[in-house]
């Protein structure tokens, strides 16, 4: 991975010499010469210092270095982790996939959300923190903090699909599930009639036919948290942030001509400015390319028009396409069982309600919480109709 370039003493009447060595060849060099040749100390020292930035296993077990080289080049990157063939990448506070866990000593993965007040209303610069939560088989937890929570769900979902042995559940959650799943098994149902049980039917054979293409519905589901975020988030935010970056910028070049110069409080100017870029430019509300009104309206519309080109395919379907979701059908379902409602579009409207209902002075658990941001942002930049 590392070359050195050695140069071997000059021996009466010969040249120095000069020639590079690959960093393995190098040890085999000094095992068989009884030590380092003349310069060989520098480079070690330079090796050590750019392995501040290789990626580090975080538990015993260790991949090969040819196969931990190849398999970090083409893994798939969510954010600041990534998922490869052999193992999944994680970051540091400051690096991206900066750690590294074999597959075989993984034991569970998944996602924490750390809520501030603006939570579910979308105000607010850091409303929600989604972490990647991933415990090893000994024991030892690692966390890491994304920016977006969409990057979360996606990396789950490649390894539910690829690593399907993987939980992807805390042992919290999993207690919870139980317990669930045995309140609805002892829970006596209200009876319904044959007419409900065909629209349940009907409901369950619409969420298959949605679930056979889940990026059609996330994509749906991504571009109107895009939308519903840029709509509550005040322009003049943005602008402001902008003006500091810049003032950043500035900052940081006087503070370097000041160092250059000797002027004196350089190394300040240059510090404050580069933190004023750097932590605008990473929370995310700069006006950009892809972080604008007009970018996010046309993902919204692009989404809805492949869901309709999808759904020409089934006739009847008993959402429209802005809503099409296996979460809202799920949640259709629920109430049909529960006779609160005994059609779809008797369902729809029990949704409807259900979701306006929900706001910040409400508290949900985890799995509840997840079915809201995965669908209430549809009906919120809709309008509900």
């Amino acid at each position: 991975m590392f070359s050195f370039q050695l140069y071997i003493p000059r021996a009466a009447g010969s040249a120095q010499c000069a020639f590079w060595l690959p960093g393995a060849d190098l040890y085999k060099y000094m095992f068989r010469t009884g030590g380092a040749p003349s310069g060989t100390c520098r480079f070690m020292q330079e090796r050590k210092f750019f392995m501040v930035f290789y990626t580090k296993p975080l538990g015993r077990e260790k991949l090969a270095e040819d196969v931990l080289k190849a398999d970090r080049a083409h893994c798939r990157k969510y954010g600041p982790c990534g998922v490869g063939e052999q193992a999944l990448y994680l970051s540091s506070f400051y690096l991206d996939r900066r750690y590294y866990v074999p597959f075989s000593c993984v034991e569970r993965v998944f996602k924490r959300v750390a809520m501030s007040r603006g939570g579910f209303t979308g105000k607010g610069m850091f409303a929600s923190l989604p972490y990647l939560v991933v415990v090893c088989r000994d024991g030892s937890e690692k966390q890491c903090l994304f920016k977006r929570e969409e990057q979360v769900d996606e990396l789950l979902s490649d390894i539910r699909k690829h690593y399907p042995d993987i939980r992807l559940q805390s042992l919290a959650v999993e207690e919870r599930l139980r317990r669930r799943a045995e309140e609805e098994a002892a829970r006596v149902r209200p009876k319904i009639s044959e007419k409900a049980e065909s629209q349940i039917r009907g409901l369950l054979k619409a969420r298959e036919y949605l679930e056979e293409r889940p990026a059609l519905y996330e994509a749906l589901s991504r571009s109107a948290r895009a939308k519903r975020v840029n709509e509550r988030s005040n322009p003049a935010y943005r602008w402001a942030a902008l003006a500091i970056v810049l003032l950043g910028i500035l900052a940081s070049l006087y503070g370097l001509w000041a160092v250059v110069t000797r002027a004196g409080y350089g190394i300040y100017f240059t510090l404050f400015g580069l933190a004023a870029v750097f932590l605008f430019a990473g929370a995310n509300v700069l006006p950009t390319g892809k972080n604008n009104r007009a970018y996010v309206d046309r993902r919204w519309r692009e989404a809805c028009e492949a869901m309709e080109h999808h759904l020409h395919g089934y006739s009847g379907f008993p959402l429209p396409a802005r809503y099409a979701h296996p979460v809202v059908l799920t949640r259709m379902i629920r109430a049909i069982e529960d006779a609160r409602a005994v059609t779809a579009e008797e369902a729809f409207e029990v949704i409807k309600e259900d979701l306006k209902r929900l706001n910040a002075s409400v508290q949900v658990d985890q799995e509840e919480y997840d079915e809201i941001m995965a669908v209430k942002p549809m009906f919120l930049v809709e309008g509900y109709r």
